[in-house]
């Protein structure tokens, strides 16, 4: 999808799962929000300077969550660019204290690099890009420091993590604790007061149905509340996928030791499932496969997944 100009100046940049969306705001002083992964830095890199904007010329990013997928090109940018960056103060202190537990990377074996923020973003703040306001909103669950920007003229959510059109963001109780799906519940119900046309998410396309994700959302967090097993299920299975993405294809016969040895792995299994890690990974990988979400081809796996 070529890059969308929603607002004036103001483009959305439609990735994938690795990488999350991002936006670009052309001007002689132009903003980011995130910055896709580190490994497709050069492809985010190339997006950016399709919309003429080079990024020695960056002036601001704005980082809606520390997570790996939003995070990648921050630090280079910021060296290239001199910028500042602004994000959750949550998330400054975690890079501040350089804390890679609380943003997932250590815990997820995600590659990412610290940066330096310049500005401390809180609830009910207003961030301007260029002649647009935005909003802040404080929306945890998914991620501690997560937050939304909303333009209330155009009524425009940028949602990030903390809402998508059919699905939810993993959550992560290990790292964020076990009241994450009860913020991330309040968070939605914060959101829900706002009057909305159209969201622009942190994966997935640009939609007009704000009623109906809330609704699917929070039914989704309701069946989780029902049925614990449903949150790491869910875990599983998107990083899972993550990993694979990460790896662009595993040896068929080396990846259920290659999940055992991590710590999400072994402790979602542990936390949900009493420990039966081969029962786990059979049913999780043929469901995938019976579905073509995961391909076999040469002894390996690869995922249909878009990056």
């Amino acid at each position: 999808m070529a890059p969308l100009e929603i607002m004036n100046d103001l483009f959305f940049i439609e990735r994938g799962y690795l990488n999350g969306n991002h936006f670009v705001y052309r001007s002689e002083d132009p903003v980011l929000i995130d910055t896709g992964y580190i490994s497709d830095f050069d492809l985010t890199a190339d997006l950016i300077r399709s919309l003429g904007v080079s990024i020695t010329d960056v002036q601001l990013i704005i980082t809606t969550h520390c997570h790996s997928d939003h995070v990648g090109g921050n630090k280079i940018i910021q060296e290239q660019s001199g910028c500042d960056i602004a994000l959750h103060r949550f998330g400054k202190h975690f890079m501040d204290t350089k804390d890679d537990w609380a943003t997932w990377w250590k815990y997820f074996g995600q590659e990412a690099d610290f940066f330096g923020p310049t500005k401390a973003l809180e609830d009910s703040d207003i961030i301007s890009i260029g002649p647009h306001k935005f909003e802040i909103m404080h929306t945890p669950g998914h991620a501690s420091d997560g937050i939304v920007l909303y333009n209330r003229k155009e009524k425009l959510l940028i949602s990030s993590d903390t809402l998508w059109e059919y699905d939810l963001a993993a959550i992560n109780t290990r790292v964020e604790g076990t009241t994450a799906v009860y913020s991330l519940d309040e968070s939605l119900e914060k959101l829900a007061t706002l009057p909305v046309s159209i969201v622009y998410p942190g994966h997935g396309k640009p939609f007009k149905d704000f009623k109906g994700a809330l609704k699917r959302s929070r039914k989704k967090i309701a069946g989780y509340l029902s049925n614990r097993e449903e949150v790491g299920n869910d875990l599983l299975k998107k990083i899972t996928i993550y990993t694979l993405l990460l790896k662009r294809s595993v040896p068929e016969a080396s990846f259920f030791e290659m999940l055992t040895r991590a710590n999400w792995f072994r402790e979602t299994v542990d936390l949900y499932f009493d420990g039966d890690y081969g029962r786990k990974y059979k049913e999780l990988i043929g469901g995938f496969i019976n579905r073509g979400v995961i391909k076999q081809e040469g002894g390996k796996l690869y995922t249909t997944v878009k990056p």
